[in-house]
């Protein structure tokens, strides 16, 4: 399991090619030797050289570029701040997997394409954007609010005046105004209530960025158990090739001694019956196979489709040994799982929610400031007024108290504070959960351990039941009955091999999984061990 614990990050061969290949080109550049070659050939050559140097290096860089762009973060965000940090710069790619049909894939390419193509990560990925944006507009609130106004107005009304001065009792006055503005707007205290605002939007990217790794993780799961389920599928489906054969030699054997005249036609049609249901279960493993490559495909985050190869790996060492101890594993849990993690940030955001609704009993200060050039040109019907373009301006430092609001604050309160426990139960449920887990997963290794040598034992003594059973009807020395039986007994054996072995498989996989060490760059919970007991 080292190789699928790094499969974040997978070495991508065009590219190292495309490295390899640049580096001889320089070397091969600055190594030639020029004697006996014309000036003119010379320079020549050495443009063609260093635009050709440059024009791969440009290639290389864009593709690296694009690699680093659309990589979702998936090999390099191993923590809830890289995770965040990463979604906060980095663009999506929208498109599913493109799956060569040709060629075999390992687990730890179909891990990293699951990463960068399956829609549960790009569904985390924005997620955990948002969250990263929504903590710089809460930041924001910091720093003053500059706004620039224009007004262009006109405005014609009645004023009322004396008659003596005005023979009709009231002059009409049109006030014609340009007016350029800029306006200031700055909280200057508040109690902390900003600071609230801030904490809980930085504990809620921390979260996103927290299931944004356990939705990796997830993923990552899921792609390892589909391609180990294809793999038993195959397996099964070499298997029941295996049983037919062994059916049709039964068959071959009884029709032999019909001919002998030492077998009668019931013992021929049993034998016939069975070579028929080897046959029927061939054609079922057959089917599931395929089944099994378009849910792997589904998997991986591609098109659903039969037409994917994976590399077997079936010289790969069995996961033998642990490495920890149960009360190990689940201290790992409590320390690096996403959704421990997760959790917990939501109870520092419940306590930064705490912070601002109580912050909003507390008065706040604040400054406004504005500055203008106002022009006007008004005129009357009686008498004359002045032009006038002057710069006006106003500052006010002014001191908001809401004294009651009818109980908004005290109800936005119990709802933060409702919220906290919510959380502190919700960890305390998913601790029981995770540790229920690891148990469990430790428990299911130990188990498929010994199934797996159980079922080689199994296998090797089935083999050998139906060969000494074959040898003694062939002597005459037991019945067909009898080589059916062991027959029956060692297409069992054979399921119970390949399935035993891909559980085992599968239950490593799933230790490091709940213990939130896949994808992780710490040391496995297992440790391979070959054929000869070598680890």
């Amino acid at each position: 399991m080292k190789s699928l614990a790094g499969c974040g990050v997978v070495d991508r061969p065009g590219y190292k090619s495309l490295i390899t290949y640049l580096l001889r080109l320089r070397i091969a550049t600055r190594q030639f030797s020029w004697t006996g070659v014309p000036k003119n050939v010379r320079m020549i050559q050495i443009r063609l050289q260093s635009s050709r140097w440059r024009v791969c290096l440009f290639l290389f860089l864009a593709g690296w570029i694009s690699l680093r762009a659309f990589g979702q973060c998936a090999g390099i965000a191993t923590t809830p701040e890289a995770a965040a940090d990463c979604a906060a710069h980095t663009i999506a790619r929208d498109q599913s997997a493109n799956i060569d049909s040709g060629h075999p894939y390992t687990l730890a390419e179909l891990v990293d394409i699951a990463e960068r193509n399956n829609p549960r990560t790009r569904i985390e990925w924005e997620r955990a954007k948002q969250r990263a944006e929504a903590l710089g507009i809460e930041k924001s609130a910091y720093y003053p609010v500059l706004a620039g106004l224009a007004a262009f107005g006109d405005q014609r009304a009645i004023v009322p005046f004396p008659k003596p001065l005005a023979p009709q009792g009231y002059v009409m006055v049109e006030l014609p105004i340009i007016q350029p503005e800029v306006t200031l707007q700055y909280l200057i205290f508040d109690f902390g209530k900003r600071e609230g605002r801030v904490d809980e939007a930085a504990a809620q990217k921390l979260a996103a960025g927290a299931n944004f790794i356990a939705a990796n993780q997830q993923v990552a799961f899921r792609t390892a158990v589909a391609y180990y389920g294809l793999l038993t599928a195959q397996e099964r489906l070499d298997a029941a090739k295996e049983t037919l054969k062994t059916a049709q030699t039964t068959q071959d054997a009884a029709e032999d001694r019909m001919n002998n005249g030492r077998a009668t036609m019931p013992d021929v049609l049993n034998a016939r019956a069975e070579t028929a249901q080897s046959l029927f279960d061939l054609e079922a493993a057959d089917g599931d196979e395929k089944i099994a490559r378009v849910a792997l495909t589904e998997a991986v985050g591609a098109d659903p489709s039969p037409d994917i190869l994976i590399d077997g790996e079936k010289n790969a060492p069995l996961p033998q040994v642990l490495n920890l101890s149960i009360e190990s594993l689940i201290d790992r849990a409590m320390a690096d799982r996403p959704d421990l993690k997760a959790v917990a940030a939501d109870i520092r955001a419940a306590d930064g929610a705490i912070r601002e609704a109580k912050a909003a009993y507390r008065p706040q200060v604040g400054l406004t400031a504005s500055a203008a050039q106002t022009t006007i040109w008004p005129t009357a019907d009686v008498g004359k007024f002045g032009n006038a373009s002057e710069p006006t301006w106003s500052v006010a430092l002014g001191v908001e108290w809401r004294l009651w609001d009818g109980g908004a604050r005290k109800n936005a309160l119990a709802i933060a504070q409702s919220k906290r426990r919510q959380a502190k139960d919700e960890m305390t449920e998913l601790r029981d959960k995770a540790t229920r887990e690891v148990w469990t997963a430790y428990i299911g290794f130990r188990t498929a351990v010994k199934k797996e040598q159980a079922a080689t034992a199994l296998l090797d003594s089935a083999n050998a039941s139906y060969s000494s059973s074959l040898d003694a009807y062939q002597y005459g020395v037991k019945n067909l009955v009898d080589v059916l039986t062991a027959e029956k007994q060692l297409a069992q054996a054979r399921l119970s091999s390949v399935s035993a072995r891909s559980e085992l498989f599968v239950e490593a996989v799933n230790l490091e999984f709940v213990t939130g060490n896949l994808l992780r760059n710490q040391p496995p919970a297992t440790t391979a061990q070959h054929m000869d007991g070598q680890k």
